[in-house]
């Protein structure tokens, strides 16, 4: 019963870069953690830590070279290449610190590219994209494209695009990196809604122990090793709200 409530079960992964036969590199050495549904949960680190690599495999961008990986019930190891990008499309919403956003293609259009691969018809996604926008303050810039808006407008945006198709995870890969500390404050507050207000399981990468201590746990990655798990104070300060 109690594996039913694991949104993601990491079991012994390892990753490894061949650099030249028979030389191999090994970024990740047997990491295991697993994150609840509805958890909020930083996973933290310096540059070369691991993060990234550890990303990308969290993301299904990537495979492991052994381990063990299972996202929402499915084993990331037996699903083929279509069934992943099915996968991404409709189970991870992604948010990056370079907003990856469509260049030429306003707000609008932006947020509405994930429910089209997904299938859903023009005037529902539309719809979803204007309440998406404006969940993130938006409302007014949805006709503006990237380059006519401010880096905390595009995360904005990336946010409310992450949330197209109602993800079972949101993957924050140092969504606050290239912003101001102010502009950063609002992103984290949106994140924060979306976990309490909505009940979404939220990844938060970041190199910050100050941002990671805003999550609910703290996952310290060092050399491609898991070398600590701790609560972060937003526990502590819900708990004493509550």
């Amino acid at each position: 019963m109690e594996n039913s409530n694991i949104m993601l079960d990491l079991r012994d992964i390892h990753k490894s870069f061949f650099i030249g036969t028979p030389n191999e590199f090994e970024v990740l050495h047997g990491v295991n953690f697993s994150v609840n549904k509805g958890e909020f949960v930083s996973i933290v680190g310096q540059s070369g830590s691991g993060k990234s690599t550890l990303m990308n495999i969290i993301g299904a961008l990537d495979r492991p070279t052994a381990g063990e990986y299972t996202l929402d019930g499915i084993d990331i190891e037996k699903a083929k290449d279509h069934e992943l990008s099915i996968l991404r499309n409709k189970k991870i919403g992604f948010v990056f610190q370079t907003y990856n956003l469509i260049a030429r293609t306003n707000a609008l259009k932006n947020v509405e590219l994930p429910m089209m691969y997904a299938g859903m018809g023009r005037s529902e996604r539309t719809e979803r994209a204007k309440m998406l926008l404006e969940q993130v303050g938006m409302t007014d810039r949805m006709m503006h494209n990237p380059d006519e808006l401010s880096g905390g407008q595009k995360q904005r945006v990336a946010i409310a695009r992450a949330m197209a198709n109602d993800p079972a995870i949101i993957l924050a890969d140092e969504p606050t990196g290239a912003l101001d500390s102010a502009t950063g404050r609002l992103i984290m507050d949106i994140f924060h809604r979306l976990h309490e207000e909505q009940g979404k399981t939220i990844v938060l990468i970041t190199h910050s122990p100050e941002l990671s201590l805003e999550t609910e746990r703290i996952i310290t990655l060092k050399d491609g090793s898991i070398i600590g798990q701790s609560e972060g104070t937003w526990n502590k300060n819900a708990k004493e709200v509550g």
